[in-house]
């Protein structure tokens, strides 16, 4: 019987994690279902881009996958029972089941309204396609003059600030961060994105906790009323809340706690990549929710699938971080150079030329999704009837 394998969610991680183990595995040995709610791939790090007007180039999942031997379903995920072995899904043919031998957990994460009141019903976000577009209609509605908040000093909050001031310089664009601007940037960093955030006339203010957002201004910690013909809540991000309802090990936040192969710690036919998972890198602190994690997680996860099958080597690829790529709309950005765990160092590529990096690695990543048949040498092993040890428990896996 063929080894089912079951990927849900395709995002960067899950897209990828299902294409390389087609080229890992044998199709006659193994079945590689790959399920998603929406049948073309979202490009996540492009959403600020959505929400501004610009067009995104299409890229179907099914085209995608056709002849890699992974199997696409449009449904959407309704449950996961870990202890049966099946994943609930509902697509256009009703409520179903697929059962699986080893799960690829994808489903990643969504906007986070941090419990502030108002968040909910006045604020948008841009963590989904249907919340960019849902932004880039109200933009577009907008007069001249009227004022836009961003509220959330991270890499998205600065993306989105600076695509819609860029966008729209009819605006009244500022930003609100908890901190200060890009205060863990290096001293160029810093000084780049200051003069950029200038040059496009936006409003910073710093240290400035957001508590409360209403229809035309939100509030600060210290009682502060800022005007907001629209707020854009770009906070961070909340993992999908199916992981908590099963007897997974997960973190308070919901994400799946893995081990160095990406697998579940508590339940060994399970694997966990991108914001949904747990995971451990350099100098022993987790993973940030980024592109720049899910996509090496998914190919430690996938390679890790392929190797406990077949009885190879497992991989230990260092989970490790180069740089963090900051877009300031289309013409400006901050490469900043950071250590293996991701803190900032004092080298920074700054200006057209950082635009122009940040606009090739997104279009790689893009590139490596919309291709799971290229760029990547087929090794394909044969499937073998072997016992893993997996703590206490020792699972047949084939």
């Amino acid at each position: 019987m063929q080894h089912r394998i079951v990927v849900i969610g395709a995002g960067y991680a899950g897209a990828i994690a299902a294409g390389r183990l087609a080229k890992r595995l044998h199709r006659e040995e193994v079945a590689i279902t790959l399920v998603n709610a929406e049948p073309d791939f979202v490009e996540r790090v492009r959403l600020h881009q959505l929400a501004t007007g610009q067009t995104l180039k299409p890229r179907p999942f099914g085209e995608m996958f056709a002849g890699t031997g992974v199997e696409f379903r449009v449904a959407r995920v309704t449950g996961v029972d870990v202890d049966r072995k099946t994943v609930g899904v509902i697509d256009a043919n009703g409520a179903g089941q697929l059962a699986y031998d080893t799960l690829v957990y994808a489903l990643g994460s969504g906007w986070n309204a941090q419990g502030v009141p108002g968040t909910a019903e006045h604020a948008y976000e841009i963590a989904s396609r249907p919340g960019a577009l849902r932004l880039r209609e109200r933009l577009a509605g907008l007069d001249a003059g009227q004022t836009v908040v961003v509220v959330g000093g991270g890499l998205t909050g600065l993306e989105a600030a600076t695509e819609i001031a860029e966008a729209r310089p009819d605006l009244d664009v500022a930003l609100a961060a908890r901190g200060g601007l890009g205060d863990w940037l290096s001293p160029k960093g810093r000084g780049h994105l200051r003069q950029v955030f200038g040059k496009l006339g936006i409003t910073v203010h710093e240290h400035a906790a957001v508590t409360g957002v209403e229809a035309g201004h939100v509030t600060t910690a210290d009682g502060k009323a800022i005007p907001a013909s629209v707020t854009v809540w770009t906070t961070g991000f909340a993992v999908h809340p199916i992981a908590k309802e099963t007897s997974l090990e997960v973190t308070s936040t919901g994400q799946i706690v893995v081990d160095g192969t990406m697998r579940s710690v508590s339940h060994p036919d399970v694997y966990a990549i991108g914001d949904a998972a747990f995971a451990i890198g350099a100098g022993n602190k987790p993973l940030r929710m980024s592109c720049a994690s899910g996509t090496p997680m998914a190919w430690q996860a996938a390679d890790s699938i392929a190797a406990r099958l077949t009885g190879g080597k497992l991989p230990n690829a260092p989970l490790r971080y180069f740089n963090q790529c900051i877009s300031l709309g289309r013409r400006e950005g901050v490469i900043q150079y950071v250590t293996a765990d991701d803190r900032a160092v004092s080298a920074a590529l700054t200006g057209r030329l950082a635009a122009v990096y940040k606009e090739l690695i997104c279009k790689g990543a893009a590139w490596g999704v919309a291709n799971p048949a290229l760029g990547l040498p087929t090794r394909r092993r044969r499937v073998t009837r072997e016992r893993v040890t997996a703590g206490p428990a020792v699972k047949e896996l084939a």
